[in-house]
């Protein structure tokens, strides 16, 4: 089932999308119908469809979820491991190291603060020159680390920040519209082989497309209930929380970010997500 939430009587609400047609979910946001569920030990699409509205509308989504915690990976493809390797000039490798060794790089990405939907602005750093976008498959977490579904998030980061000193990647990562998600959620059991999609990922500037690239989530050094495990260690991360699985796709310092680009991330069987960069 795809869920995710609308503007609907001037409230964000849960919704069913149905091809073109969307369905309100009256009185919940998507994580209210989350927790309901849990509470209720019902299953999240039965529960869906049986509070759902008869009445079909035509509404583009908001972000499907305010997160109340958003985690992300690193490193969780060889390519990604490489790339910061080469930018930081580390002979030892310790990026590389992460991606081969025996405890995934886990950082805390922010709250729904931070977070923003399809088609709204995603920031660039006033300090930096090389903000990018990080295309990658997002999980949406219940209690105890249940799967609930599946979504695409831009894991938009300051690159040169980092580069400048591993030690400042919380400033890299954590800043306002660092991350958005969308357009909706895709629940888990509607995404068979989680280990067979591809994510693309396009930036267009007026009508120059300044960066193409693609990657199969088959390239994962990660399986993503080892990821689940790690993040979970002395760490009860709340339900409707999410976590970003890492990204396969290097946008280089040429296409770095400028206010105005358009960025397109596209998931089969998810969708895309668009946004437009803004300084902020």
């Amino acid at each position: 089932m795809r869920l995710g939430q609308i503007r609907w009587n001037q409230e964000t609400t849960a919704a069913i999308f149905e091809g073109n047609s969307v369905r309100p979910i009256p009185g919940h946001t998507l994580y209210d119908l989350i927790r309901r569920s849990e509470v209720e030990a019902a299953e999240l699409s039965e529960m869906a469809r049986a509070h759902a509205s008869t009445h079909g509308e035509d509404l583009a989504p908001v972000i499907p979820l305010q997160p109340r915690e958003v985690w992300a990976c690193g490193c969780t493809y060889e390519s990604s491991a490489t790339f910061r390797d080469s930018e930081h000039g580390t002979r030892e490798g310790f990026y590389a190291a992460v991606n081969r060794g025996n405890r995934p790089e886990i950082f805390f990405k922010g709250t729904s603060r931070v977070c923003v939907g399809p088609n709204q602005k995603i920031g660039i750093r006033s300090d930096s020159a090389f903000t990018a976008p990080e295309p990658e498959l997002a999980v949406v977490l219940g209690s105890k680390g249940k799967v609930i579904g599946y979504t695409i998030a831009n894991d938009v980061s300051a690159w040169d920040i980092e580069r400048e000193n591993p030690l400042y990647l919380p400033q890299s990562k954590i800043y306002a519209a660092c991350c958005a998600l969308g357009p909706v959620m895709v629940t888990a059991e509607e995404i068979p082989d989680l280990y067979n999609l591809e994510v693309s990922c396009t930036i267009t500037r007026g009508s120059l497309k300044t960066f193409s690239g693609s990657v199969n989530t088959s390239r994962m050094c990660w399986q993503l209930d080892r990821l689940i495990e790690f993040l979970l260690r002395s760490n009860p991360v709340p339900s409707g929380s999410v976590l970003l699985t890492g990204t396969g796709i290097i946008v280089t310092a040429e296409a770095a970010l400028q206010p105005g680009d358009e960025v397109s991330i596209g998931i089969p069987g998810i969708g895309e997500l668009r946004n437009t960069a803004a300084a902020v």
